[in-house]
């Protein structure tokens, strides 16, 4: 893993770095071989709390988590036991989905791949609802407005500039973001 550590607001220590490119690090024995993937890793201290947001882009998938706490180095330990989750979890549903191809005797092309033991099993998804809209084109400043008058924190829109599908998102900062396709 490649390490691209920035701190907000803190200045980012020789410890501080060696303590999140170590917890951070404990993540590679879930995969066969070493990662050569960059992890951005941005530490932020703001109003008395420490935050600290990591990204690992994986081919297919991005594992993203944030967390909060009074003290930087907890809040590095709590975001590595979240990214574990995800990794877990995310290991789970390419070994059902590779169980699945193979019973239909699928050959596919798979990313990096994950040791076989920490595997959830019993993780169920339950999908309890679902909406169906027209995409009505707009920007995304649009967008924005119609989630706000809707109370959401999100939007799924047509980009009248691009016609692809878009979603605006309220960020835990308060700010907004958009998601669109490459």
């Amino acid at each position: 893993m490649n390490f691209n550590i920035r701190g907000e607001n803190i200045p980012v220590t020789e410890a501080l770095r060696d303590y999140v490119e170590k917890k951070i690090g404990r993540l590679e024995r879930y995969f066969d071989s070493p990662l050569s993937t960059d992890v951005h890793v941005t530490l932020r201290f703001l109003r008395g709390e420490a935050t600290i947001e990591v990204t690992i882009p994986l081919v297919g998938v991005i594992i993203r988590a944030e967390e909060t706490h009074d003290d930087m180095y907890a809040a590095i330990d709590l975001v590595v036991e979240k990214l574990e989750r995800q990794i877990r979890k995310h290991k789970t549903k390419l070994i059902r989905k590779f169980r699945l191809d193979n019973n239909r005797s699928l050959v596919r092309e798979a990313e990096p791949v994950m040791v076989a033991d920490h595997v959830e099993e019993d993780v169920e998804i339950n999908i309890v609802r679902t909406k169906r809209f027209d995409l009505k084109p707009m920007d995304a400043e649009e967008a924005v407005l119609q989630m706000d008058m809707l109370g959401h924190n999100f939007f799924v829109f047509q980009n009248a500039e691009t016609n692809d599908v878009n979603v605006v998102y309220r960020r835990n900062d308060g700010r907004y973001g958009l998601i669109e396709p490459k």
